[in-house]
């Protein structure tokens, strides 16, 4: 890591984790720095009201489970925590977005194509006399042509 006296202040077998660790943070630092580097209004502006709950939402998850892995590295238990209904409640609201975003996705019927689907399938007695009679009605003006 950063230094040797740094590295005797843990055990070895650690190391790995802590290392995993420190690249993540540097990912969340960097991507925190590109949030907040844009206008928060600049980014709305851009998406529709179902993406802005979205990334509503995301930020909030976000600060709050840093917040948690704040509590945990200071020795408090966060499942006894008030953070964690406000996780839930976070998560219930990320599923509601997602029910929103499915309905969005899920296909859409026809009412009016798919009823005239099931009225051309279906036989009707008066439509077939109707068809007759007018079958019957043109036969007579037609021209017919013989040879001579």
């Amino acid at each position: 890591m950063a230094d040797d006296a740094a590295v005797e202040d843990y055990p070895t077998e650690i190391e790995d984790n802590l290392n995993d660790f420190d690249s993540s943070l540097s990912s969340v630092q960097n991507m925190v720095q590109t949030l907040v580097s844009v206008s928060r209004s600049d980014r709305l502006l851009k998406l529709d009201p179902l993406e802005q709950a979205k990334l509503d939402l995301m930020s909030a998850y976000a600060l709050n489970s840093m917040f948690w892995m704040y509590l945990v590295t200071q020795g408090v238990n966060p499942k006894d925590h008030p953070i964690k209904q406000e996780l839930e409640r976070i998560r219930t609201y990320m599923n509601k977005v997602k029910e929103i975003t499915d309905r969005r996705k899920a296909a859409h019927i026809d009412k009016e194509a798919a009823s005239r689907f099931v009225r051309n399938a279906l036989w009707d007695a008066d439509d077939k006399k109707r068809k007759d009679k007018t079958d019957h009605q043109q036969k007579g003006k037609h021209t017919k042509f013989t040879w001579s």
